[in-house]
């Protein structure tokens, strides 16, 4: 997210320079790519980064039973990360950032009268000066907490790989011993390729090779000798995304959904947010931690209440057995929650909350989850978007 960032700073006349550890803009190994249409409407995504888009999925229960979802109108994009990545990068370079890649920031220190950034370009320390610095380096534990910004109270590992699917058409979704307490994926990409991943706390790996050798014999996937990625995905965000001249954002700061571990909305959403505060304490010459401040005070009051329902649900999900969540599944369908929840105009593929809220309602539903104190009185979620320096 630090390329949407460093695009709408410089766009705005700043000077901005973006350190990338890759030979060049990359895109997570582990990331699931799936942009909900939202999204991909309230930035402009391009098609050309776009691999298909989806309309439906098909959930699977810990004992097989299929729950279809499906509208007419697509639901989602299945992006090509890369070249996500590169396009955010070229809108930056477009506006005047400048790009120094394999460069691995390795300390930020702050100063009177500005930062000071080491780092790593290609295998030769370096110093740079700044007088402010973004950190979006995604999960990144060692280096968040060596500047300040504490560590992550709660956090998962997503594994995944690229496979062979011939016959895949749509999303698919695993819940039960495929990833316990979490979910596993198949998604397709250009045909025959799809990604097959899931998250879990631990040994994420051999759940994962597991699972594929279960796709396998099967016949979902052709083989599942594949090479597998991870990454680390915050649950929750960090207690602070800011210090003085610091800003953290993205997977960096734990701007994460804790239902999904999708990222890319709401670190967008939250990089235009940064780059408001970040032009305006610019201009004013005030990169105070008060100051700055406000960048922390505007990005929980538009996903603060998103987030903490999320984690809430997640929680009580990984308390659950198979065989409630089996019973889970046989009621959404008998009820016709399933397709209630469907026609409901404000169900979003990005905002879970009220759609968490809405199955919650029903009492068979929420009887099965057992006793359970809801974590807010009403549901208004603020879903507007921020232009970069509104």
């Amino acid at each position: 997210m630090g390329s949407r960032a460093a695009a709408c700073l410089a766009e705005n006349g700043h000077s901005v320079l973006v350190l990338e550890k890759r030979g060049g803009p990359g895109g997570k190994t582990a990331c699931t790519g799936i942009l909900g249409q939202e999204c991909i409407d309230a930035f402009g995504i391009p098609d050309s980064v776009i691999l298909r888009k989806a309309n439906s999925a098909t959930l699977f229960s810990p004992s097989g039973d299929r729950l279809r979802l499906r509208r007419e109108e697509p639901q989602a994009g299945i992006i090509d990360r890369r070249a996500f990545d590169v396009s955010m990068a070229e809108r930056a370079q477009t506006a005047g950032a400048e790009y120094h890649y394999k460069s691995r920031v390795t300390g930020v220190t702050v100063e009177k009268n500005g930062a000071k950034i080491t780092f790593e370009r290609a295998g030769k320390p370096e110093i740079i000066a700044a007088r402010a610095v973004v950190v979006a380096c995604g999960f990144n534990p060692g280096l968040l907490e060596k500047l300040g910004m504490g560590v992550y109270s709660d956090f998962t590992i997503g594994a995944q790989s690229e496979v062979a699917a011939p016959g895949l058409e749509e999303v698919e979704v695993y819940f039960g011993s495929a990833a316990p307490g979490f979910f596993a994926w198949l998604v397709p990409t250009v045909p025959p390729a799809a990604r097959a991943g899931l998250l879990s706390r631990e040994a994420p790996g051999r759940y994962l090779k597991k699972w594929l050798a279960e796709l396998e014999e099967s016949g979902k996937i052709r083989s599942a000798d594949v090479k597998i990625s991870y990454g680390g995905i915050p649950l929750k965000p960090l207690k602070k995304t800011y210090t003085e001249r610091l800003i953290a954002l993205g997977d960096a700061a734990g701007q994460v959904k804790p239902t999904s571990g999708g990222g890319i909305y709401y670190g967008l959403l939250c990089a235009d947010i940064a780059a408001g505060v970040l032009h305006r304490a610019l201009e004013d010459d005030d990169l105070s931690a008060k100051r700055l401040a406000r960048y922390e005070r505007a990005w929980r009051q538009k996903l603060g209440r998103e987030l903490r329902t999320g984690y809430w649900f997640r929680r009580i999900y990984e308390r659950l057995g198979e065989g409630k969540i089996d019973r889970i599944f046989q009621l959404i369908k008998a009820g016709g929650i399933d397709e209630a929840l469907l026609k409901a105009d404000d169900i979003s593929f990005d905002w879970h909350g009220r759609t968490i809220m809405k199955l919650l309602k029903y009492r068979m539903v929420a009887g099965t989850f057992g006793k359970i104190k809801l974590p807010f009185k009403d549901e208004t979620i603020d879903r507007g978007r921020p232009e970069c320096l509104k």
